[in-house]
């Protein structure tokens, strides 16, 4: 019975999950019907119901009216006028959004998120929407770059549904993660740093960096993370401080931690915790210096811990 019990929290514990992550809760409703992975509301329509050919002739966001309506690639798009409706349907290819009507961004990052109409561009002739202006700066840093990423990676998304796929980049990093891929067992990285404490994370407001996928106690910490995630994530990708200074891959308990020059270290034990602080600076450079070569050793493989680390209370006993 306790099997069983284990195994439903951790399928639920999944779903939680996939509900932050690949799909972000919002207002409308999310279909994959028939060929077309499509962003939809609940009536089945596509850009919240605005007309796509008016981003192109008006070029601004303009409500569409169901009486002109058109099914196209199992979605269902409002225009205008008869005009537009006519526009479309001579040449849908010219005026649809692209990856489905959903956020161009999350796409070029492996995954789908909603959009804000408002955050449109046309690029190369093609009508693309973000998800807030976050997702607009971060695009804008390289646009045609992150279109070729959003190019490549939206076959394999779709497939996916929507949830993480496991990018080129993300292949390259290397983190302590749960068998649902959640860093830290769920601990708000920012309250560390603000609170000075482990706090417990919630599935509800997450964030997604270098491979693994954050909670946070609050839509505020998520913020803060966003904006500056380098400052906050855990160093050695939340592997265990002191055993990384002997290039060994160990657990943490996300409640041994220590602020070190403005780094988050976490370490396995007390007694780990202990040896490490008894040269806290020697330590960090040695825990530095090896981190690199365990990356390019086991990044985009699957993680087995190195046995522990004898401690020298340990060794005195024998």
């Amino acid at each position: 019975m306790k099997k069983i019990l284990s195994v439903l929290k951790v399928v639920i514990a999944a779903f939680i999950v996939m509900m932050a992550t690949g799909w972000p809760l919002t207002s409308s409703a999310q279909k994959y019907e028939g060929k077309h992975f499509n962003n939809l509301n609940k009536d089945g329509v596509i850009l919240d119901g605005f007309d796509a050919v008016a981003f192109f002739t008006d070029n601004k966001p303009v409500k569409g009216d169901a009486r002109y309506q058109y099914n196209f690639e199992d979605a269902i798009y409002y225009f205008t006028s008869q005009q537009n409706l006519d526009s479309f349907k001579i040449n849908p290819e010219k005026y649809k959004p692209q990856f489905g009507g959903w956020c161009a961004y999350a796409v070029s990052l492996g995954r789908t998120a909603p959009i804000d109409v408002n955050t449109f561009s046309i690029v190369n002739g093609r009508l693309l929407l973000q998800h807030n202006q976050r997702a607009v700066n971060a695009w804008n840093k390289d646009v045609q770059g992150n279109l070729a990423l959003a190019d490549k990676y939206w076959p394999d998304v779709t497939a996916n549904g929507g949830k993480q796929i496991t990018t080129d980049i993300e292949k390259t990093f290397l983190n302590n993660l749960d068998p649902i891929g959640i860093i830290l067992q769920g601990y708000d990285a920012v309250a560390y740093f603000t609170r000075n404490k482990a706090v417990k994370g919630n599935p509800e407001f997450s964030a997604r960096y270098n491979g693994a996928t954050y909670w946070f106690s609050s839509e505020a910490n998520a913020n803060l993370f966003k904006d500056s995630s380098a400052k906050y994530a855990p160093q050695y990708g939340a592997f265990c401080g002191y055993a990384m200074s002997l290039n060994k891959l160990r657990p943490v308990d996300p409640e041994i931690f220590q602020i070190v020059d403005g780094r988050l270290i976490l370490q396995h034990t007390k007694d780990a915790f202990e040896q490490f602080n008894k040269d806290l600076a020697g330590n960090t450079s040695k825990a530095d210096g090896n981190w690199p070569g365990q990356v390019k050793k086991h990044a985009g493989k699957k993680i087995k811990f190195d046995k522990p680390a004898q401690s020298t209370t340990e060794t005195a006993a024998k």
